[in-house]
């Protein structure tokens, strides 16, 4: 545990859980680019190929929770030994598929494979790194994280060069078994602090959570997708599931989520807040395009160099904010990040239309660092105070509310943007209602953004804290 660790952390321990993230996140975007080529191979649609993407999102989302619970009853270790496994017999299915069913039914284990990763390794930095250098392990996972995230369309792009798609999965089974091999002689076993069983599991509670996350992810994702229920339908299920989760979990004895987690002051601000931030983030992917694109005018290689933008920026941020978080205290750090986002969430509303692509690109560069410094200190401020058996599921419960903000951003920001546009096609749309919207659209988040730092000073206020605590 990190109270008993040793001043510094391992660099293998590090490493490993570093390359752990990598793989999850190549897992997300490495088949992006991908989809074209596919709708070729097996001769679908592009909203059936699609979901070769949506399925490995959305596998992530409704299991994130349920695995960070499998760490704390069955040891972090063991758990994420056989997440990996599971992602890379899922590699060699996706690689070897003959059809898109089993493409798409490969991408699901991927999935299940890669929410291990995302719950595990935050958990795992808080059992074995030093409390003082939690921040740091924080920030490095951002950064691989963003890397892998930055890095997986051009390593796509380069393989269908090379090679083909299949390749691609092939190479992603070779990430996850060097990752394994990390895991394995760098972690060390696990010492299992309660007995595992059935009943342990909260069976009926991780199904509700499964319905609602799924039903709440097939809305967020549009009508592109082939699902031939309506969003309205979805929501109301995802809402009705929600209801229900809430009312077992409070009876049950070993619940998946116990509401004295999310009723905690720190706990459940740090949850609603990455799920703010989240929201906020993805409508520089969703929206950015557009404005680029039909205000900026700008071709489709050059809009893909300024969207690269923001992920090169966060790689080289992530270990940066981590350091900070740890040298300032995570309070202190999460408040200027949630400033900084805020500034730079104004700065992408005005100052691209004023000075085009360069203040496009200035505003990404003052808004990227912002949200690492963010998630570096959410993250350390949330773990620092969870309790051995709570840290697998509390990890998991910032990794789905962090997709969970991802997703609704997707939906909810591209809805705010076409009706201030006026028009679902940008093309059609005037140059200057396109840059109206995109200005609108991210003021927007700008409010978003500072109801998210109300909500941190709230959390932290009245709150007296030694002076050897660093969060």
């Amino acid at each position: 545990m990190s109270d008993t660790a040793p001043e510094r952390a391992p660099l293998p321990i590090l490493t490993a859980l570093a390359a752990a993230s990598l793989t999850a996140s190549l897992g997300i975007s490495v088949a992006s680019v991908l989809l074209p080529t596919l709708t070729r191979s097996f001769d679908v649609t592009v909203s059936q190929a699609q979901w070769v993407v949506l399925a490995y999102l959305m596998a992530v989302t409704v299991t994130i929770v349920s695995a960070g619970r499998l760490g704390d009853l069955f040891g972090h270790r063991r758990v994420m030994i056989a997440g990996l496994s599971v992602f890379i017999a899922a590699s060699v299915l996706c690689a070897t598929a003959p059809s898109l069913g089993l493409l798409i039914l490969g991408r699901v284990l991927q999935g299940v494979g890669g929410a291990i990763l995302i719950a595990l390794t935050m958990s795992i930095a808080r059992d074995l790194v030093p409390s003082g250098q939690l921040g740091k392990a924080m920030g490095l996972l951002g950064t691989t994280s963003a890397t892998g995230t930055a890095l997986g369309p051009s390593l796509g792009g380069l393989v269908l060069a090379w090679s083909d798609w299949r390749m691609a999965f092939w190479l992603l089974g070779a990430v996850a078994g060097l990752t394994l091999a990390l895991v394995i002689l760098a972690i060390r076993r696990d010492r299992l602090r309660e007995r595992a069983s059935i009943r342990s599991l909260d069976l009926p509670g991780t199904a509700l959570l499964i319905a609602a996350l799924g039903a709440y992810s097939l809305a967020t994702s549009g009508g592109a997708t082939g699902v031939p229920v309506s969003q309205a339908v979805l929501v109301v299920v995802a809402l009705a599931a929600a209801a229900c989760f809430v009312m077992v979990e409070t009876r049950a004895s070993a619940p998946l989520v116990p509401m004295a987690v999310l009723t905690d002051k720190r706990t459940g601000a740090g949850v609603a807040m990455n799920i703010v931030v989240g929201t906020v983030m993805m409508a520089t992917l969703v929206v950015g395009p557009f404005f680029l694109t039909f205000s900026l005018g700008l071709g489709e290689a050059v809009v893909g160099l300024v969207l690269a933008v923001g992920p090169v920026v966060a790689a080289l941020s992530g270990v940066p904010s981590g350091w900070l978080t740890d040298r300032f205290g995570a309070r202190r750090v999460m408040l200027a990040g949630l400033m900084q986002t805020m500034l730079g969430l104004l700065c992408l509303a005005f100052l691209p239309r004023q000075f085009g692509v360069g203040g496009y690109i200035a505003a990404l560069i003052v808004l990227t660092p912002a949200f690492q410094l963010f998630l570096a200190a959410n993250n350390t401020a949330v773990m620092s105070g969870a309790s051995p058996e709570q840290r697998g599921r509390l990890s998991g419960l910032l990794g789905l509310s962090r997709n969970l903000g991802l997703m609704t951003g997707a939906s909810a920001m591209s809805t705010l943007f076409v009706t201030v546009m006026g028009t679902g096609d940008a093309a059609e749309a005037p140059v200057s209602d396109v840059s109206h919207a995109f200005s609108m659209t991210f003021s927007a988040a700008a409010a978003l953004a500072l109801l998210a730092l109300f909500l941190a000073l709230w959390t932290h206020s009245g709150r007296a804290r030694a002076p050897a605590d660093p969060v």
